[in-house]
């Protein structure tokens, strides 16, 4: 007689649908810890391969490149090729980034520069993917809950970095610089970015061996073309220029803090990771409360007061000059950024369901480029003025455009009876879709 007690398929689901969100947590720290290492080995890329500020910068952005042509390309995949194949495609990708960066340095220096780009564009490439699956795949797990779930997910981006940054710090702590196995030898910085293939072959493991559910759209029945007319929505626009602004003020400085921070504050020249790590842990706390906030003014106005603490401490940033208002100042940037990225997709999906991977796809896409395009420019700016915190000061313009609009979208939905959440027709229960009539509903409606 057998002891084993069998699952009820509500808790089968349960368990199945907390395996997905596990997996996908840990993808997202794969991805998070391929942007904390980079940024912690900027400078040693510089000087192995021998790179200005400005070639540095666009190594140092390349991956958002990848990333925003994966997502844009990988989220309406993400109906056809299906959400397994998409995650499969993305450790590839993750990989293969890592293995070629590793190897670069090893080849003729006339293609260094350019194979170093790729391979970074290539990780890009498997971070986008990872983004384009796993958004719409947790908007579909949780369809009551979507931007609170979604920031839970995201947690793990600064979580990761946090991962990343400490990983990186102790080997410098430790005083390893290498690693040494006879056929296999790695520099520092390439044991560095071995480190990155752990949480990698977990994640790629782990959805190798799951069944994941169609998207909300597709379980819906919403048409394609339906969802292609989501996209142009004016509403819809406005949201994807804003992720274009918040993501630069977020990712910008996260991608040039360590390396701004050990040339310009007396006593950090060592330890400018330990601000990345500590902007990212402050940001991965704050995310895990973001339901609750959200809900009790409304994800605009929570962004809105986002935007002014994010313009607040990046223009502070800029004035730091010791450790103790490097790390005070960096506080204040990352309470304002924690809840940009999740918000503004949680935002999406919430109004725009109909759009389903397609438009999640496209705020993460448009959302890289911002990143993409404001990298290297920061990289110019220090060339330019040979001060590496001048960069920074530049960046609080966008913030400052950021609160404007966001309240003013704050504004518009107090004047319509206050944020609300457009439902569709799906399956009913957690993790089957929505329960609904494809009616506008209010935001503070019990779940």
């Amino acid at each position: 007689m057998s002891d084993k007690v069998e699952l009820s398929p509500d808790e089968q689901a349960r368990k199945q649908r907390l395996a997905i969100f596990v997996a996908s947590c840990i993808s997202l720290v794969a991805t998070a810890m391929t942007f904390a290492i980079r940024g912690a080995i900027l400078d040693d890329l510089k000087a192995d391969f021998t790179l200005d500020d400005t070639q540095l910068g666009w190594v140092g952005g390349a991956w958002a490149w990848g990333f925003a042509g994966a997502i844009l390309i990988g989220g309406p995949l993400c109906d056809t090729l299906k959400m397994g194949r998409i995650m499969m495609l993305a450790f590839i990708a993750h990989v293969a980034g890592v293995i070629v960066t590793i190897a670069a340095i090893s080849l003729d220096t006339s293609i260094q520069f350019s194979v170093l780009f790729i391979a970074t564009l290539t990780v890009g490439i498997g971070n986008g993917l990872v983004e384009a699956a796993i958004n719409p795949l947790v908007a579909t797990l949780y369809p009551k809950k979507k931007v609170g779930m979604l920031n839970i997910l995201h947690a793990w981006f600064p979580g990761g970095i946090v991962i990343g940054g400490l990983a990186s710090y102790g080997i410098n702590e430790a005083g390893i610089n290498g690693l040494d196995l006879g056929a296999l030898s790695l520099s520092q910085w390439q044991l560095k970015m071995a480190i990155l293939l752990v949480p990698m072959v977990v994640y790629g493991a782990m959805f190798a061996l799951l069944k994941l559910p169609e998207t909300e759209r597709v379980q819906s029945g919403v048409s394609t073309a339906g969802m292609w007319k989501e996209a142009i929505r004016p509403a819809f626009i406005l949201l994807v220029l804003c992720m274009m602004m918040t993501a630069a003020t977020e990712l910008g400085p996260n991608t040039w803090i360590t390396p701004i921070t050990e040339r310009s504050i007396e006593g950090m020249a060592a330890a400018g990771i330990l601000v990345l790590v500590w902007i990212n842990l402050i940001m991965a706390i704050a995310r895990f409360f973001a339901g609750p906030i959200a809900h009790a003014i409304s994800p605009p106005g929570m962004v809105t007061i986002c935007a002014a603490l994010a313009g607040i401490g990046v223009f502070l940033m800029s004035t730091a000059d010791s450790a103790f208002t490097s790390f005070a100042y960096a506080a204040i940037f990352a309470i304002g950024v924690s809840f940009f990225w999740p918000t503004m997709l949680g935002m999406t999906s919430e109004r725009f369901p109909r759009g389903g991977a397609l438009l999640l796809g496209i705020m993460g896409a448009m959302g890289n480029v911002g990143v993409a395009l404001i990298t290297p420019g920061m990289g110019a700016i220090v060339d330019a003025t040979g001060d590496p915190q001048a960069a920074l000061k530049y960046i609080a313009i966008l913030p400052a455009i950021l609160v404007l609009v966001f309240g003013g979208i704050y504004l518009w939905d107090r004047s319509q009876g206050g944020y609300r959440i457009v439902e569709l027709d799906t399956p009913a229960g957690e993790g089957g879709g929505l329960v609904g009539s494809g009616v506008e509903t209010p935001e503070e409606a019990p779940e």
